[in-house]
């Protein structure tokens, strides 16, 4: 264990390394071991010098080995709320402040960012709490915390309970960071309210209404950033899946105002699962958008 000494040795918050892509025959689950999980207690150690690092770490590692990568999230989110200050404003801020620098590259994350994963968890579990946060309501903390953490990691995950559990109040917020200078956060408006998205809890009501979530499609389509497309792309694709009409009305509208070719890249891609089964509409629409 690496707190036996003093507080002489601490450094600014810093990531552990991790491969760029999945590696055959290592799983997941070890991008939070030992070595993150220290890690993490470092970084917040570096801005709470008050920290309990070496208990946070026998907590966090306590029954990890058998778990995987989204339960590991857990159980150190579940650690760091019993090792944090137990008013939820404060252990937020806190774990804000433990942050590396904002990234503000158009580009996916790699794997070492799930080194944030805990952090994730720790909103999404407690962030609407208000008996955690002294009687108050936390909703701004936390949406304010999604948006740091956005820019480092992802808050697609996190997100998504505030939106099963407060869905037009975290619209509304989304909708306000639709002109976000930063990438990763207009991402985070498409990406965060898939109805489907892969890992992360299903949003029932938008599951069997999607219509909410399609003026932040129509914002973003035209995007300057093709990570940002490519996640339009997704949710529509995701809206397929149930409500193919909406999509096909969706992409005809699109294609009828004299779609770009980036935005005809978005259409080709998100009726790409109707067509491969041979629907006729899907067929249609993917023709009209070949070309420039």
């Amino acid at each position: 264990m690496i707190f036996a000494n003093s507080q002489m040795n601490l450094r600014p918050p810093t990531i552990p390394s991790a491969p760029r892509s999945i590696q055959r025959g290592t799983p997941l689950k070890v991008l939070l071991n030992r070595e993150a999980i220290e890690c993490i207690a470092q970084n917040i150690l570096y801005v709470h010098r008050d920290f309990v690092a070496k208990k946070f770490c026998e907590c966090a590692l306590t029954g990890l080995e058998p778990l995987e990568l989204m339960q590991r999230g857990q159980r150190v989110a579940k650690a760091m709320q019993l090792f944090l200050p137990n008013t939820y404003s404060q252990a937020i801020n806190i774990i804000i402040e433990s942050l590396t620098p904002i990234q503000t590259e158009a580009e996916e994350f790699g794997l070492a960012e799930f080194f944030y994963l805990p952090h994730s968890f720790f909103i999404s579990e407690y962030g609407q709490d208000k008996k955690y946060d002294s009687g108050k309501d936390p909703f701004k903390i936390s949406m304010g915390a999604l948006h740091e953490l956005t820019t480092r990691f992802t808050s697609e995950f996190a997100i998504r309970t505030f939106l099963i559990q407060q869905q037009d109040r975290t619209l509304s917020q989304v909708t306000e960071w639709l002109n976000d200078s930063n990438p990763h956060v207009r991402r985070l408006c498409s990406e965060g309210t898939r109805p489907k998205l892969p890992w992360g809890k299903r949003i029932p009501a938008l599951v069997a209404d999607p219509r909410p979530t399609l003026p932040i499609l129509e914002a973003l389509k035209s995007d300057h950033s093709l990570y940002v497309r490519r996640s339009v792309a997704n949710h529509l694709g995701d809206i397929a899946k149930n409500h193919p009409e909406i999509v096909f009305e969706t992409c005809d509208r699109w294609l009828q105002a004299g779609a770009s070719a980036n935005v005809k890249w978005i259409i080709r891609h998100a009726v790409r699962h109707p067509a491969k089964k041979g629907n006729a509409a899907a067929l249609k629409i993917r023709a009209a958008a070949k070309g420039r």
